[in-house]
């Protein structure tokens, strides 16, 4: 079954893509957000060329097609537009055989446990702690994530004293029972980000994210070796010789590949084997609201090295207004604190043809 057209549907912020095969076979996928209109140019003029008449029951053989001919471009763009036509020939594969993508890679539909994740850094910890109480009474959460150090912050705090006042202010509200993570968004030095570790283990704090710069390998090594709180990474990472440096080299505890950054769902499942060899589990990224968390929803339901939980976004349209009007159904309920993988075809998810409408099209063919 050969790979006959590839279309876009982008903003600058989302990317869709639909895939047509030969007899008229259609899935629905997605690049990375942010920039997406940038990636899916990438898409038409980097990675189309190269798997238009190939064939679609062998993605892993496709993208590394891709890979070999545009060896010149190792990073994250390609990567993430590779992303965009895996992704949307699984979601045809699934359509086809009228089953879910998890069964096709090796699960079942069903649930699994979110933990609820904040984006903010501007947020008092005060309100932060009562916007989780909120989603905790509503919707179940017993887990949830909230932010530390600043961005890329150079052992800065977002403001002076917030993360000592954030972690003791969160634990107090939620009480013992609640699991609590924190990601640090590659603030710190090895010697800050193993103090503010110790804060963290203390408080009873279970996931620590990225607490250097992703890049450091070394740095963060020194952390994990020093604290024995789950230290986590890897989202940013889309070479596959930087994954098995980090799973060889043990850097971190706990991995956390984005299925859109990395590649897509065929790239994501190499790096899950490589991780379940080590006996290290996967807890992916997924940050917003857009197909990446469905697509990390029927991996969770597939692997044997799955995390504890699901990474949900909390946040609405007021921090993501990208967000609106994405899909016609509702693929992101949460009830008792877990979400559901349903046994529809595919992703099980509709693009709104209205959003579609709005949205900047091009395509590519086989001829």
């Amino acid at each position: 079954m050969r790979l006959e057209k590839i279309e876009t549907f982008s903003t600058d912020h989302i990317s869709f893509v639909r895939v047509t095969a030969e007899g008229g076979a259609q899935g629905w996928g997605q690049v990375a957000p942010y920039n997406a209109d940038i990636t899916a140019q990438v898409l038409h003029r980097q990675v189309a060329p190269h798997v238009l008449g190939q064939d679609c029951t062998d993605v892993d053989a496709m993208l590394d097609l891709v890979r070999d001919r545009e060896h010149k471009f190792p990073g994250a763009y390609l990567r993430r537009a590779m992303g965009g036509v895996d992704t949307a020939i699984w979601d045809m594969r699934g359509k086809l055989a009228g089953q879910p993508v998890c069964a096709l890679i090796g699960g079942t539909p069903g649930r699994m446990r979110a933990y609820a994740s904040s984006m903010k850094r501007d947020i008092t910890p005060a309100d932060e702690a009562q916007r989780f109480l909120r989603l905790r009474d509503a919707h179940g959460f017993d887990a949830f994530k909230f932010r530390i150090g600043a961005e890329v912050g150079r052992n800065q705090d977002e403001w002076p004293g917030r993360t000592e006042d954030i972690v003791p202010t969160i634990r107090k509200a939620l009480g013992d029972d609640a699991a609590l993570l924190v990601d640090a968004n590659s603030c710190y030095s090895p010697d800050k980000a193993i103090e503010v570790g110790r804060l963290l283990q203390d408080h009873g704090i279970s996931h620590y994210e990225e607490p250097c710069p992703y890049w450091e390998f070394a740095q963060t090594k020194d952390v994990t070796d020093a604290l024995d709180i789950d230290v986590t990474g890897g989202e940013q990472d889309c070479m596959m010789a930087n994954w098995r440096g980090m799973i060889d080299g043990r850097i971190v505890d706990v991995l956390q590949p984005d299925i859109c950054y990395l590649g897509g769902i065929a790239r994501t499942l190499r790096v899950c084997r490589m991780a379940e060899a080590a006996g290290l589990p996967v807890t992916p990224h997924a940050a917003n609201m857009s197909m990446v968390t469905i697509f990390t929803m029927h991996l969770l339901r597939a692997i044997p090295n799955a995390g504890k939980y699901l990474e949900f976004s909390i946040e609405g349209l007021d921090y993501y207004p990208w967000q609106d009007g994405l899909f016609l159904n509702d693929p992101f309920t949460i009830t008792d604190g877990q979400a559901t993988v349903t046994d529809a075809p595919g992703w099980g998810v509709e693009i709104n043809p209205d959003w579609l409408a709005k949205s900047r099209w091009q395509v590519s063919h086989l001829d």
